[in-house]
């Protein structure tokens, strides 16, 4: 297959299919259980941070992050 034909990403969506790729990246380099895990730990940290009304900016894209890993190491 050429260059040419490959499939581009809308650059609307190119932010989010970045964010899935690192996640992806990262349950390749560290295994589906450590994934699972690690996305785990995120999330509670997250909510952690979420709890604190400051903590929400950085708090709530960690719960999304941790959610993201999660549903790729299971699938």
């Amino acid at each position: 297959m050429t260059d040419h034909n490959k499939k581009r990403v809308h650059w609307l969506l190119y932010p989010f299919w970045l964010i899935w790729r690192l996640v992806v990246w990262i349950i390749e380099a560290t295994g589906r259980l450590i994934g699972a895990i690690l996305g785990l730990v995120l999330m509670i940290a997250g909510v952690i941070l979420t709890l604190t009304v400051v903590g929400a900016i950085v708090g709530i894209p960690l719960i999304i992050f941790g959610f993201m890993l999660i549903i790729r190491s299971l699938f």
